[in-house]
C-alpha cells in the first residue's frame, strides 16, 4: 500500500503545472495512461492567448463569450484573462521561448479573435510548453511519475476522495492513497472514429464521476475542429492549426472558389465546410496557403509542412485536403474557480474539468491558457487549505477484464452525452 500527499492523474500542461505550484514538501505521484509525453497538450499547435493590455480585457472577454454563444461563465473568463500575463511570465521564467520578431514577441490571430493576441512557438507551442514543464517536474525530488498506469476508479467514502485505484504497467490493480487527488486526464477523443486527440484519451474521469455521482456539466458540448488533414488511413487525425488560417490561408471548394470567412468561430467554419462538402459531393475541401500566407511557410509552420510532405502534399506549392474532426471537450467535471469538484479533496483541471470558461464552443488558443491558470489556482487552493486526514482502509480492488471495463465506461459516457443532447433539444 502506497500513500502520497497529492496524486495527479495526467502529464499534460495542467497536471504538470499543478505539480510545479505545489509545495516541495509534498510527496506527489503523477500517473499517466500512456507515456509521459503522450498528452494532447503536446499536440497543441497554434499558441496561447494573453491579454495584450488593459484595453484588451473587455475585447478578449467579448471574443470568448461570442465564440461560446454567451453560455460561458463570465466570472471564470474574467479570472482566466486577468491571470494570463502572470502565467506567461511563469512560463518564460521556466524557460519557454516564444517566437519573437526583432526582439519583440510575435502575436498571431486566429478565428473569432478581434486582435492578434496569441503567442506561439512556431507550430508546436504545446510541445514546447509541455516539454519544458515536464523537464522541470522530472527535476523535482518530491515527485514520482508512473507511465503506462491507468486510472480505474477513485477511493471514495462519505463524499470524500482518499486516492485512486490504478492499473499499473504490470496489469495489477492497486489502491493508492492520497490526501488530495487532481484529475487531469484530458479529453474524450478516443470515443470518436476521427479525432485529433490521442486514442487512449477516453474520458476516464467522466466515467468515474458518473459512477460516483460527482457533478458533471455540459458533457454534450463537443468541439469539432474545421481543418484536419484528410486521409482514409485509420488512427489519429492530424490537425492543421487554425493559426494557418490566421496567417491568411483560405478554404476553397472543388472549383477553386473561396466559400466562407475562415476566421469565424470554429463551429461556424465547421458547418460551412460540411455544407460545402455536401454541395461538392466530396469527402473534403481544400486549404490553400500558397500566395495567401505572407510568412515563410516552412519557417512559420515547420511541423505541418513536414507532416504534409510525408503525406504527399507540399503546402508551399499546392492546396491540401482538409475535413472536420473531433477536437475538444468543453464539458467535464464541474468545478469552481479553484478547480474543486463536488467531492471533497478531489480537483479537476484542464480539458477534464468544466469551469464555464468555454461555454458551448471554445475560442481558439484558450485551452492552454485556461489549463494553466486554473491548475495553478488548484495548487494554491490546496496549499492554502491543506489539512491532514486519516483514511479508511478500502478493500483490495477487484475489477472486470480490462477491455470489458473500458468498453463499459465508453458506452456509459456516450449514453450520458446522448441524454444531454436530447434534453437540450427538448428545451
Amino acid at each position: 500500500m502506497k500513500e502520497y500527499d497529492v496524486i495527479i492523474v495526467g502529464t499534460g500542461v495542467s497536471g504538470l503545472f499543478a505539480a510545479l505550484n505545489l509545495s516541495r514538501d509534498r510527496k506527489i505521484l503523477i500517473i499517466t495512461k500512456g507515456k509521459m509525453d503522450q498528452s494532447d497538450s503536446n499536440l497543441a499547435q497554434g499558441g496561447i492567448c494573453v491579454q495584450l493590455d488593459d484595453e484588451d480585457h473587455d475585447i478578449f472577454m467579448e471574443d470568448t463569450l461570442k465564440a461560446g454563444h454567451y453560455e460561458n461563465s463570465r466570472e471564470a473568463v474574467d479570472v482566466m484573462i486577468r491571470g494570463s500575463r502572470e502565467v506567461i511570465d511563469d512560463l518564460v521564467r521556466l524557460g519557454v521561448e516564444f517566437d519573437k520578431e526583432d526582439g519583440i514577441y510575435s502575436y498571431t490571430r486566429e478565428g473569432a479573435h478581434s486582435r492578434a493576441r496569441i503567442l506561439h512557438c512556431k507550430d508546436t507551442t504545446g510541445r514546447e510548453i509541455n516539454s519544458t514543464l515536464l523537464e522541470k517536474v522530472l527535476g523535482l525530488k518530491n515527485v514520482e511519475i508512473l507511465e503506462d498506469t491507468t486510472l480505474v476508479d477513485i477511493l471514495a467514502k462519505d463524499g470524500r476522495c482518499y486516492g485512486i485505484v490504478a492499473r499499473t504497467s504490470d496489469q495489477i490493480l492497486r489502491n493508492i492513497y492520497a490526501q488530495v487527488t487532481i484529475l487531469a486526464t484530458g479529453g474524450i477523443g478516443g470515443l470518436f472514429k476521427k479525432s485529433t486527440n490521442y486514442p487512449h484519451l477516453t474520458g476516464d474521469a467522466v466515467a468515474i464521476a458518473l459512477k460516483h455521482g460527482i457533478v458533471v456539466k455540459d458533457i454534450d458540448y463537443i468541439q469539432i475542429h474545421p481543418t484536419a488533414l484528410y486521409t482514409d488511413k485509420p488512427g489519429r487525425a492530424f490537425l492543421i492549426s487554425e493559426s494557418v488560417r490566421g496567417e491568411g490561408a483560405v478554404l476553397l471548394n472543388k472549383s477553386g472558389e473561396r466559400f466562407t470567412d475562415e476566421l469565424q468561430p470554429r463551429d461556424v467554419v465547421t458547418k460551412k465546410i460540411l455544407e460545402q462538402m455536401e454541395k461538392d459531393d466530396m469527402p473534403y475541401v481544400r486549404l490553400c496557403l500558397k500566395d495567401h500566407v505572407k510568412a515563410d511557410i516552412r519557417e512559420r509552420f515547420p511541423n505541418i509542412y513536414e507532416h504534409c510532405l510525408k503525406e504527399g502534399f507540399d503546402i508551399t506549392r499546392e492546396c491540401i485536403p482538409v475535413v472536420p474532426a473531433q477536437h475538444y471537450f468543453m464539458g467535464g467535471l464541474e468545478v469552481n474557480l479553484d478547480s474543486r469538484t463536488s467531492m471533497a479533496n478531489l480537483y479537476a483541471v484542464g480539458e477534464t474539468s468544466c469551469n464555464g470558461v468555454h461555454g458551448r464552443n471554445r475560442l481558439a488558443s484558450n485551452s492552454l491558457l485556461e489549463s494553466l491558470v486554473f491548475s495553478k489556482r488548484a495548487a494554491l487552493d490546496i496549499e492554502k487549505n491543506w489539512k491532514m486526514t486519516d483514511h479508511p482502509d478500502f478493500p483490495e480492488p477487484k475489477y472486470p477484464e480490462k477491455n470489458r471495463m473500458a468498453e463499459d465506461d465508453k458506452r456509459m459516457i456516450l449514453e450520458e452525452i446522448r441524454k444531454e443532447e436530447e434534453n437540450a433539444e427538448e428545451h
